[in-house]
């Protein structure tokens, strides 16, 4: 009886003024009692201006398609390439997001880094497949971005994987389904790229429904959980835009510019910008990703660069009028001697016409 009471008060609240001791906290990266570490405080953000943080800034949403030793085709990439690509973005202090992260605007890196977003059409076997040894098979895509990020451990291993009915190239729902939620288990998406890969434009929005439908209903049956990304098959939206927008986050096209911020007045997640995985020739002189790396790297003030604060969103002061109205209770703008990227063109709305301010060729 004299326990039960004892417990009894224990668990009764204390009268207002009374000092209630709170059970000890354990220290920072120590097990409590269920034997789940508690994590260690995150720490403070540093000045928004040190870092020259830019959260309205352009963000590339690179491009690729087949990744192959020898290619076929101009939007084909070879490992090496892929390789190299991912590496000068590492060296660069870029970091890895996913679409699904871009679209919700949940891009969560360290201060002063540059996000960037690997994306890959028509879930081919080249992207992922699983070697004798259960783990992605080398030359995929999957495996390269491993390699890299273990090589710079900065560098996120994420990737956007847009798949159609046969998900890499598997016909066995027990193997689609192992693959898919193998990348989603180690932090890869798995999203929609419609079900046969149509141009949307060319059917009526009964067809178009079914299309996107029918693959989101694949992907959840397979244990991917809900896409919340759509990438159109050739960038062509169909005949009225809405029909693709369903309930996603954000409707990617194939375009040929970095995107704008989720956070800029321009942006819109109906027909989100990405550009093509190429070098320097022909149309991808001004178009395709090295142009707009060199780009971005020779127009730092216009890239899109982390206060290292998920909970704000950090520019020059100049920039506040490009700030999308919906999110100001967010801002956090601050005083950057020099120059402000204000002058000239929008930081987050680029021209992709050759010669214009803004494109590459400048």
């Amino acid at each position: 009886m004299v326990v039960a009471f004892a417990v009894l008060v224990a668990q009764l609240p204390a009268r207002r003024g009374e000092a209630v001791s709170a059970p000890p906290r354990p220290a920072p990266g120590k097990a409590v009692p269920g034997g789940t570490p508690v994590p260690a405080p995150r720490p403070a953000p540093p000045d928004p201006a040190s870092v020259k943080a830019n959260e309205l800034g352009m963000m590339p949403i690179l491009m690729y398609h087949r990744i192959l030793a020898k290619r076929q085709a101009e939007l084909d990439r070879t490992p090496e390439q892929l390789r190299r690509e991912l590496v000068r973005l590492a060296r660069e202090g870029y970091v890895p997001v996913t679409a699904a992260e871009f679209a919700a605007g949940r891009m969560d890196i360290p201060a002063g880094r540059h996000p960037v977003a690997l994306t890959f059409d028509d879930g081919h076997p080249s992207h992922f497949r699983f070697g004798p040894d259960g783990q992605p098979a080398p030359g995929t895509a999957a495996r390269v971005i491993l390699d890299v990020a273990r090589e710079y451990p900065g560098f996120r291993p994420v990737a956007t994987f847009w798949v159609n009915r046969e998900p890499f190239g598997l016909t066995d729902p027990a193997e689609q389904a192992r693959a898919v939620q193998w990348l989603t288990r180690h932090g890869f998406e798995v999203a929609n790229h419609t079900w046969s890969h149509p141009a949307l434009n060319t059917l009526p929005r009964k067809k178009v429904v079914e299309q996107i439908d029918r693959t989101q209903r694949m992907i959840e049956d397979l244990g991917g959980g809900k896409p919340t990304t759509l990438a159109l098959p050739y960038g062509i939206m169909p005949k009225r835009r809405e029909w693709a927008r369903r309930d996603f986050a954000g409707v990617f096209l194939a375009g040929a510019s970095p995107s704008v911020s989720p956070f800029h007045r321009d942006y819109s997640p109906l027909g989100i910008q990405r550009i093509q995985s190429n070098g320097k020739k022909g149309d991808c002189r001004l178009y395709c990703s090295q142009a707009w790396l060199d780009w971005l790297r020779a127009h730092p003030e216009k890239r899109y660069t982390s206060d290292g604060n998920p909970e704000k969103i950090s520019f020059p002061r100049g920039l506040l009028r490009y700030l999308d109205r919906e999110r100001k209770n967010l801002a956090n703008p601050y005083d950057m001697p020099g120059r402000s990227p204000t002058m000239g063109q929008s930081p987050g709305a680029p021209s992709t016409s050759p010669g214009v301010s803004g494109s590459p060729s400048d």
